[in-house]
């Protein structure tokens, strides 16, 4: 039996409603946005500053560029004249703690966050009770339910879908270091247009079983 599950996903692809359903079916805690207020609190880093970095930081060298020198100058000033990780990277290192923490614990499905990448290069989770799930689905499928289900205007469903699924890819890559969605990092990779919500999170449920 598989005691934790991470769900990566392409943007409209159904893939937190999944979560949120096999999370029901099996028992288990569910974490997504909770994240976010719990990386929040034990970072001192506000949450809607976590949340703008998650969704728009394509880099952390690129972060640090933006900000400029009076970042840097004011975290040596901070640190005593050591400076601090990049804004970007302390989300990500207190994220990790937040992610780690919970799996040590207690049975979960987390969505999102490199939680796969995460637990995976854990030294304190036992890889054979974890389950690493990415969902993706064909452009129109996603084109849909961004318009029904997410409320993404028609006439830029695309557009968003394709933009918002590259800062997820980005965002991976740099602090992975590995690839976003290539097959070799998860255990499976489902197109939830085969199924529906309640069909994938059905199969996933007996994968974990």
């Amino acid at each position: 039996m598989k005691r934790i599950i991470t769900i990566s996903r392409e943007f409209a692809s159904g893939g937190r409603t999944i979560g949120q359903k096999l999370a029901k079916i099996l028992g288990y805690k569910y974490y997504d946005r909770e994240l976010i207020d719990m990386t929040a609190k034990n970072s001192g880093l506000s949450a809607d500053f976590i949340e703008k970095t998650e969704q728009n930081i394509s880099s952390a060298w690129l972060y640090n560029l933006l900000l400029g020198s009076s970042y840097t100058n004011s975290a040596r000033g901070i640190s005593g004249g050591k400076p601090l990780l990049p804004l970007a990277d302390q989300v990500f290192a207190a994220q990790r703690k937040v992610i780690l923490n919970i799996a040590e614990i207690e049975k979960c499905v987390i969505v999102g966050r490199c939680s796969d990448f995460i637990l995976r290069n854990s030294d304190i989770i036992d890889r054979s009770e974890l389950l690493n799930v990415f969902i993706y689905a064909d452009m129109d499928f996603k084109i849909k339910r961004a318009i029904t289900e997410l409320d993404v205007p028609e006439k830029n469903a695309k557009q968003v879908v394709n933009q918002i699924n590259k800062y997820r890819a980005n965002h991976y890559n740099i602090f992975t270091e590995s690839t976003w969605g290539a097959r070799e990092n998860y255990d499976v990779l489902i197109n939830s247009a085969l199924l529906g919500m309640d069909g994938t999170a059905q199969f996933i449920a007996q994968l974990a079983q």
